[in-house]
């Protein structure tokens, strides 16, 4: 039940499982990729089925092509180290029984990667099935769930990570805490930028809770990178940002270099803080310990509150889609 016995690039064997959220596309995508072309098995979680089956036949592509160029076919290295895993993030309870998916099958989790966003910049609030503010339950609230949940999985491996993509060092937005839901005055890029600031203090608050954990908690803003948000913006912003993305963004490629190199070799600290490679003060609002604590507080009643409710009896229950075998898919079972 634990990951697959995989060949890296150096030749050595190893077993690696990696997670990633928001796998599906850009920059989650090409973390997913590269560990994949270095053996690793890589469960990649989204919301959409067409995208994960996408995904699915782009691994199996890399695959073929990884064991024609190193031979590692012939080491006996198995194919199908990718999975699928279909799950609603905006969703406390499709959360949990993703985090239970994982714990069951696999006893084992080397690295987890925390990409999943949808930017939602313009428009009327929107609200998850739960009656949640979208950005608040997507970009924050599921990263909560998934880091706790997924700890003693992590810290079963000898150098286990977890990295939390996002916008530390930038000094814009702030918890609303007196309504984090932003039923008043809502607006998109507020609460865009509010799930960020709660993402700095996710991991403030999980080296607090977890000081002996050999788990190592990494925020990391990766900068402008060369991905598809800019689809998910209305004309004429959607062609300005695409501009502005064909002129500064990273390649996916390039801007997985420092992300995989402190994933591999992660600092010694329990938790830090990046914007690419430079190391930044944990310092300031953004990562104060109090407000950290209550943040956390706060999440965790919030949790409890909907895990103890009873399911109103016209709401379905999203479970994540199971890996698919038809799709050489491999639980590392």
């Amino acid at each position: 039940m634990e990951g697959t016995s995989d060949m890296g690039e150096s030749g050595t064997q190893e077993t690696r499982t990696v997670v990633i959220t928001g796998g599906t596309d850009g920059l989650g995508k090409g973390v997913a990729l590269h560990y994949l072309r270095r053996g690793a098995h890589v469960i990649v979680v989204g919301s959409t089925r067409a995208k994960g089956t996408a995904f699915l036949s782009e691994a199996e592509a890399e695959e073929t092509a990884t064991a024609t160029a190193t031979a590692t076919a012939k080491a006996g290295v198995p194919a199908g180290r990718a999975t699928f895993l279909q799950a609603d993030l905006t969703s406390i309870s499709s959360a949990k029984r993703l985090v239970a998916t994982i714990r069951r099958t696999h006893t084992q989790v080397d690295k987890v990667i925390l990409c999943a966003q949808r930017y939602r910049l313009l428009g009327p609030r929107s609200v998850t099935p739960e009656g949640l503010e979208h950005s608040f339950a997507l970009a924050y609230l599921s990263r909560h769930i998934l880091s706790h949940g997924l700890r003693e999985t992590l810290e079963s491996t000898p150098a286990p990570v977890i990295m939390n993509v996002g916008t530390p060092g930038v000094p814009l937005g702030r918890i609303h805490w007196d309504d984090p839901q932003l039923t008043h005055h809502y607006g998109g890029a507020r609460a865009t930028l509010q799930s960020f600031r709660a993402n700095d203090l996710l991991g403030v608050a999980f080296a607090d809770l977890h000081p002996g954990t050999p788990v190592r908690y990494i925020a990391y803003n990766p900068g402008v990178v060369a991905t598809g948000m800019p689809d998910h913006l209305p004309q004429p912003l959607r062609t300005a940002a695409r501009a502005a993305f064909t002129a500064l963004a990273t390649p996916v490629q390039k801007a997985v270099a420092p992300m995989a190199a402190l994933l591999d070799d992660p600092p010694d600290a329990p938790f830090t803080a990046y914007r690419t490679r430079r190391r930044l003060p944990l310092t300031g609002a953004a990562f104060d310990l109090s407000a950290a604590r209550r943040l956390h507080h706060l999440t965790e009643d919030l949790v409890d509150r909907f895990t103890h409710a009873d399911r109103p009896p016209d709401q379905p229950a999203d479970r994540p889609t199971e890996p698919d075998p038809a799709h050489g898919t491999n639980n590392g079972a």
